[in-house]
């Protein structure tokens, strides 16, 4: 039972207490699970918006039910959610790039051109937005221990981060450059919008595509966050929030962090607003990551130099 408990190694926590100190350590992990929550609320927040392009009315209750059927797939097991994620996966990327392909011939250069003047707030806000699409790469390290090969993590991230990079350009390239970014802005659904350029009836299917594309990433949030909480909940002793389910899931932090993203969403249903927010809270954990990693990355060497040992973290892993 005790080795089912510490079963999920803290990667994160050792790493930013070994640096900085297990105060601060705390302190970067908790912001890192404010930002992780609040982009679980920004998807169900963008899921709303498109069940809006269908006319739907009662989206929070939606929203709600979305989160807590992948908390259940989640506390199933990882087998089940790795599959569903995978799935999802496969279902949003294809469609996705086809429309992009199949938008290229309608791009005008005019409507790559701003229309309106760039104003200091206006440029911060929209790097803010536009930023936080790219946060979350760094999900694929925290189930690493579940892994059949962890050796490949560190290929295979930086191979999604090449593929994910040019999905993004090519699409935010046809989107813009087909439609205007005043067309897309006005939209609750710009990329059934724009796809509707291309066939007539094609924007419910893109919006389910959308919504798919959305699940996915909330899949990926909720396992990455509740193995986080999990092993920091460990290291700092925290009893509470570390025992496992009998199918191996931390069954407390997943419930906990379904019911804080849930909650957020009674606050606000902005989608704007929650990736502002998620984007703000993880650039000092993202920083911190970055010269952590370096640091990590210079003690190894000097281990190994001085046959010590080696340091083991998936972010030295090159």
């Amino acid at each position: 039972m005790a080795a089912q408990k510490n079963r999920f190694r803290d990667y994160f926590f050792t790493l930013f207490s070994e640096v900085f100190g297990e105060r601060i350590a705390t302190i970067l992990i908790l912001l890192y699970l404010s930002s992780g929550i609040l982009r679980i609320g920004t998807i169900a927040a963008g899921i709303g918006q498109y069940l809006s392009f269908f006319g739907i009315d009662d989206i929070l209750l939606i929203e709600l039910l979305i989160i807590a059927l992948f908390c259940g797939i989640n506390l199933i097991g990882i087998t089940l959610s790795g599959i569903t994620e995978n799935l999802l996966t496969a279902l949003k990327v294809i469609p996705l790039v086809v429309i992009a392909l199949l938008l290229l011939p309608s791009v005008e250069l005019q409507n790559l051109t701003p229309l309106v003047p760039i104003t200091a707030t206006g440029l911060v806000k929209t790097v803010l937005l536009v930023y936080w699409p790219f946060t979350g790469f760094e999900i694929s390290t925290i189930p690493v221990d579940e892994m059949r090969d962890s050796r490949m993590v560190p290929y295979a991230l930086a191979i999604v981060m090449l593929v994910v990079s040019a999905e993004y350009l090519l699409l935010n390239i046809a989107l813009i450059g087909s439609v205007g970014s005043a067309v897309l802005a006005a939209s609750p659904a710009p990329i059934a919008t724009a796809a509707a350029l291309i066939l007539s009836r094609s924007g419910s299917t893109v919006a389910v595509i959308g919504i798919i594309a959305m699940l996915s990433a909330l899949n990926a949030y909720l396992v990455g966050g509740s193995r986080l909480l999990h092993s920091t909940a460990v290291a700092l002793h925290v009893s509470s929030l570390t025992s496992l389910n009998p199918r191996g899931a931390p069954m407390a932090p997943l419930l906990l962090i379904a019911l804080l993203s849930a909650g957020i969403l009674f606050l606000s249903n902005s989608f704007e607003a929650h990736a502002v927010l998620s984007v703000l809270t993880i650039l000092v954990p993202y920083w911190c990551i970055s010269c952590g990693s370096g640091i990590f990355k210079a003690l190894d060497h000097y281990c190994r130099n001085c046959q010590l040992g080696r340091i083991t973290s998936p972010f030295i892993s090159f």
